[in-house]
């Protein structure tokens, strides 16, 4: 029975000034999917991110989420959890875990979840910790948690291991394929990490600009032609940021 297709992006462009950043992207995501994107750093996946939160509204193209264009109506993104790339927390941020979950609630409905996330990260018992005193890999459980607590159908992850060390990258993937497999949450994430691509997701998008592959893991992980495409394309972005 085919699954219902949650995300759909039809000939999705943008640019920054004169400068194209994505050109002519499609693909769609369906429920259940833990898709990985991939491409190298500068291939516009963040850009495409931003456009399908609806934070870049001057995009070409369509985007569809639960089947409605996106930019007739933003109230469909109260659905999509999102993380995006980690950066720097100060560690004077006077904010406790519970209140920086607390903040992320967007329905009173919702108010129940904040200790139900906190449990189920193993979070309750430092909730009046401030985030800044925090490993990185509590940081990283404790905005999963932001992340959930309005019950969204899909979650959407920007390079979420950058700064990890390997033990740290290893439970945030295991996390994130729970939440996959036992509580059906629809997984979009961006990485470097072709191994754990391969390990952990389904489908596999492969961008530079253009969308290159759109598919199985299994199909592209085994076809050298796509790995020698993703490599080369890495290095074109390599020896233009040089020269």
């Amino acid at each position: 029975m085919r699954r219902m297709e949650l995300v759909k992006l039809d000939s999705v462009s943008f640019r920054y000034d004169s400068e194209k950043i994505l050109d002519d992207i499609s693909f769609s995501v369906d429920e259940g999917d833990f898709l990985g994107i991939i491409g190298p750093n500068g291939a516009g996946k963040s850009t495409l991110f931003y456009c399908m939160l609806g934070l870049l509204d001057g995009y070409t193209g369509r985007i569809k989420i639960f089947g409605t264009d996106l930019k007739k109506n933003k109230k469909l993104l109260t659905q999509i959890g999102y993380i995006p790339q980690r950066k720097y927390v100060d560690r004077k941020f006077p904010l406790t875990i519970k209140e920086l979950v607390s903040f992320s609630v967007t329905n009173k409905k919702n108010c129940g979840n904040i200790e139900k996330v906190l449990r189920q990260f193993e979070l309750y018992d430092l909730r009046n910790k401030i985030i800044g005193q925090l490993s990185g890999g509590q940081q990283q459980r404790v905005f999963v948690a932001k992340a959930l607590v309005n019950n969204p159908k899909i979650l959407m992850l920007d390079e979420p291991t950058n700064e990890l060390d390997q033990k740290n990258q290893d439970n945030l993937y295991l996390l994130l394929e729970k939440l996959n497999e036992e509580d059906n949450i629809t997984i979009i994430w961006t990485s470097h990490d072709l191994d754990a691509v391969n390990q952990f997701s389904n489908k596999v998008a492969c961008i530079n600009k253009k969308i290159f592959y759109h598919g199985t893991k299994q199909k592209f992980f085994s076809d050298e032609n796509n790995i020698k495409q993703y490599s080369e394309s890495k290095m074109q972005i390599h020896m233009h940021t040089h020269h």
